[in-house]
């Protein structure tokens, strides 16, 4: 496969002084001689002209002859060349591209919204220009199929695969870095670098993000419940072993019980308990 081949034309500044001392020598011979046949030399000199290009920072000329490459201009200034290439512009700047959100299915079947932001540049004008059609265009739908084929991949998060322990989620790191292995894969055909890519948007599909946003309250709920009845299990043996230490209190099995049920109702509690003062005893 060809790759790009950089080349430098003649300077402009220097072809511009020569095609000035021309066209003066041709107008002193016109006018000293009188002989009107020099200004069949125009068509040359607008010809020669036409030889003349800028190429500004970070941008390039991809030169062809007659349907033959003949290389790539990189250093940017005034030049010239064989006023018979065409010249096609390329820009070398770093692009930024934030795909649209496409509904795409999960590792486990899924639902999920998800774009890509990507940073690219090109690196290698031959394959830009000449080895597919429309390399923006070519970036654009390399870049889509990708995220599809990377979505599909991964599950969402593992509450359905318990199994997984790298989720779109929970491995970001992981997963940027297998995204932008396979863009930069996809798009080496176009000479594309890619520079950076990452997930800019994720969440579930509208049709199923209310069911699934219940289900992850759910979870919380129950990790916050635990957590609750773990901490009320400490206190009330604490309270229990401080009361038999310091002899304050002796518990038969009955009391010790009816205490630990009161007191893990008022740790377990939704709500604020409203103390009642027993004014007997505590035989009573």
């Amino acid at each position: 496969m060809k790759n790009e081949i950089q080349i430098k034309p003649a300077s402009g500044y220097f072809m511009l002084l020569v095609l000035f001392i021309l066209i003066v020598s041709m107008i002193a011979s016109i006018v000293l001689t009188g002989n009107p046949e020099f200004v069949l030399c125009i068509p040359i000199l607008i010809l020669l002209i036409r030889g003349f290009f800028i190429v500004n920072p970070n941008s390039s000329k991809v030169l062809v002859l007659f349907g033959a490459y003949k290389g790539t201009v990189r250093d940017n200034g005034f030049f010239w060349a064989n006023p018979f290439y065409t010249r096609q512009k390329i820009s070398l700047r770093a692009r930024n591209f934030d795909s649209e959100r496409v509904k795409v299915n999960d590792k486990i079947g899924n639902p999920i919204m998800i774009n890509v932001i990507l940073v690219w540049q090109v690196s290698d004008t031959y394959k830009s220009a000449f080895d597919v059609d429309n390399y923006e265009e070519f970036v654009r739908v390399q870049t889509d199929a990708a995220v599809r084929k990377l979505a599909g991949s991964y599950p969402y998060d593992n509450f359905d695969d318990a199994q997984a322990e790298l989720t779109l989620r929970s491995g970001m790191d992981e997963v940027n870095e297998a995204l932008e292995n396979e863009i930069t894969e996809r798009l080496a055909i176009a000479g594309i670098r890619v520079m950076e890519a990452r997930i800019g948007y994720l969440a579930y599909a509208p049709e199923i993000a209310s069911a699934m946003l219940k289900r992850q309250q759910a979870v919380a709920i129950v990790a916050a419940r635990k957590k609750i009845v773990e901490g009320a299990v400490g206190m009330v043996e604490d309270a229990l072993e401080q009361l038999s230490a310091d002899n304050i209190i002796d518990f038969d099995d009955d009391k010790k019980a009816s205490m630990v049920s009161n007191l893990m109702v008022v740790l377990c509690g939704d709500k604020e308990a409203i103390p009642i003062v027993n004014a007997g005893t505590l035989n009573a």
